[in-house]
């Protein structure tokens, strides 16, 4: 059996036009799955659905604001009436607010809260039930190595951030706890920092890797085989879980 066999399967991408959720849609595209990529603007995702295309993949974008619910249900609706059914749900949509609580403004901590946690809330919300009538499913939820490790240096304060990561490891745990029943899984992935992000951001690249037992940033395709397991039939036992992908850097 290859269980990394995603054929007859719909995967769903939110945050399609960023990297990691760039990396989820041709993984699963590799992987044999027809693939629902989303953004807020629907033209970022042109090149990722040429190049979806190029490679004989079946992909269908669509336009919608993860902080709208109605423009959230819309596009459940319309991959349903497009595919017929959800099987596999990446929420990958995210934001970075700096700052201590101190430092936030109600409006940067309110934008993080709804674009890291309240967007995939209401992602399951409308997708889970479709989910539901197969009795399968597999949410991977984008977490960070931030929701468990934090820093005392004021540089790096990221307040806003920690408490989002945390919330939706909160939220993977209790809504696994759920829909197990179902036959639904809901796992996070805790990211470290992968090669070519968070370029202008030098003290937070130098702290991590000064207290990263591998000495180096992650390779991208070291990220997509945990996403790939995750949303896979090889993880059918493995629920509620946050699977660390930092290099270690939560060890010290």
């Amino acid at each position: 059996m290859n269980y990394f066999d995603f054929t007859d399967k719909v995967a769903v991408v939110f945050g399609a036009d960023s990297r990691i959720g760039k990396l989820a849609a041709l993984g699963y595209g590799d992987c044999g799955a027809k693939v629902a990529i989303l953004a807020k603007n629907k033209s970022d995702l042109d090149d990722l659905f040429k190049e979806m295309g190029d490679k004989g993949y079946i992909a269908v974008a669509f336009e919608c604001d993860v902080t709208d619910e109605e423009s959230i249900k819309k596009s459940a609706k319309e991959i349903v009436e497009r595919f017929g059914r959800i099987d596999i749900l990446f929420n990958n949509s995210g934001v970075i607010q700096h700052g201590s609580v101190e430092e936030l403004t109600e409006e940067e901590w309110n934008t993080s809260m709804n674009i890291n946690v309240r967007s995939a809330y209401l992602a399951m919300k409308y997708l889970l039930p479709e989910m539901k009538k197969n009795n399968y499913g597999k949410i991977v939820n984008t977490s960070s190595a931030s929701a468990i490790s934090f820093s005392k240096d004021d540089v790096l304060v990221r307040h806003a951030y920690n408490v989002s990561k945390a919330a939706m490891v909160g939220l993977t745990k209790a809504t696994a706890a759920t829909y197990m029943k179902d036959g639904i899984t809901v796992n996070a992935i805790g990211l470290g920092i992968f090669e070519d992000e968070l370029k202008e951001e030098k003290d937070l690249i130098e702290n991590y890797l000064a207290n990263n037992p591998s000495g180096r940033l992650g390779k991208m395709e070291e990220l997509m085989g945990t996403i790939m397991y995750l949303s896979s039939d090889a993880s059918n036992y493995v629920t509620g879980q946050l699977l660390l992908v930092d290099g270690g850097v939560t060890l010290v």
